[in-house]
């Protein structure tokens, strides 16, 4: 298999990606049957694009059981950090073994199969900033105004998966963008991956999502973020990881900018730093 065209700088970090291992039971509130995607197949992939950090979140799969999650990130040590998914039977003391063993962030999957309500976002968000963690999300993008009093008053930090994941491209003058705009000038982060998500023109450049991307690297370059999306659950063929990296050399025509991207922003943010 052909590696990145992009050389990985040292430090270079995958923000989004899950592992999924036999034995694991699919929640019952998921739609989303968990695919082959063993940590070990993950090892392979981190080799070939030369990342050397990882932060595992949490699949839909799963639900709020983050065993097989936190299993492969004790595997993994000190280069891994992870995204899990609670709720109100979460307690204190769980909430502080899960931050010492690498949790940095409480999951929101606002999609059919997710596993929280809306209702509970307020109070996770407030126990989990007490740990130092964010609140990461991801919705259709196009629903954001929707939500944006709600998003504006959560405390801690909101990282917004997949570009924002609008479920169709759209112009950067649409509503669902000038929310996103909205919350990236107000701090939050933005994931610059899975532009399979939204995108009609296809790879390798994704260029209709890439024009988003590139006015949000813009807009807060220190709160940028790549991931790959492995192993990119419920889409076959997968896309190609080597591709889903080299987006950054379409999107972001600047070397310094991208190993921010890759290497300063996320450990930063996942205390790497």
């Amino acid at each position: 298999m052909e590696t990145p065209k992009l050389r990985a700088p040292q430090g270079a970090t995958d923000t989004h990606m899950h592992v999924y291992e036999p034995g694991h039971a699919m929640a019952g509130t998921a739609l989303i049957k968990p695919p082959h995607g063993p940590l070990a197949d993950y090892r392979l992939v981190q080799k070939r694009l030369g990342l050397e950090r990882v932060v595992i979140v949490q699949p839909s799969s799963y639900g709020i059981d983050n065993t097989c999650t936190m299993e492969a990130v004790e595997k993994l040590g000190d280069s891994a950090r992870c995204v899990v998914t609670i709720d109100d039977t979460t307690s204190d003391d769980e909430l502080a073994a899960l931050t010492k063993k690498g949790a940095r962030g409480v999951r929101f999957f606002m999609l059919p199969g997710g596993a929280v309500p809306w209702e509970i976002m307020d109070r996770m968000a407030a126990r989990t900033h007490e740990h130092g963690w964010h609140v990461q999300l991801q919705l259709d993008g196009r629903t954001l105004p929707d939500r944006l009093a709600q998003l504006k008053r959560l405390p801690g930090g909101l990282v917004i998966d997949h570009i924002g994941r609008m479920h169709e491209p759209v112009p950067l003058d649409h509503a669902g963008v000038k929310a996103l705009f909205e919350l990236v000038d107000r701090g939050a982060w933005v994931k610059l991956s899975a532009p399979y998500e939204s995108s009609e023109e296809g790879p390798p450049v994704y260029s209709d999502v890439g024009l988003l991307a590139g006015a949000l690297a813009k807009r807060a370059p220190e709160r940028m973020l790549w991931a790959s999306n492995w192993p990119h659950p419920s889409h076959e063929p997968r896309p190609d990881d080597a591709m889903m990296l080299d987006t950054l050399l379409h999107w972001i025509d600047d070397e310094p900018l991208r190993e921010r991207i890759l290497v300063d922003n996320p450990a930063r943010l996942y205390g790497w730093a």
